[in-house]
């Protein structure tokens, strides 16, 4: 069985604000939310990914 302790959470591009990926994160360790650059085939380059609620 999945642990409670990893959490489903999106990824939105800070540019052309769509909903692009979806990741697991531990939010026992990180509490706050996570940014990381990922690549965004609208604007067709790497760009700051948020993660939401």
């Amino acid at each position: 069985m999945a642990s409670d302790k990893r959490v489903e959470v999106t990824l939105e591009c800070t540019e052309c604000k769509r909903r692009n990926y979806t990741t697991t994160k531990n939010k026992i360790n990180h509490r706050e939310r996570i940014e990381m650059k990922k690549y965004c085939r609208w604007e067709q380059r790497h760009t700051l990914h948020k993660e939401t609620r």
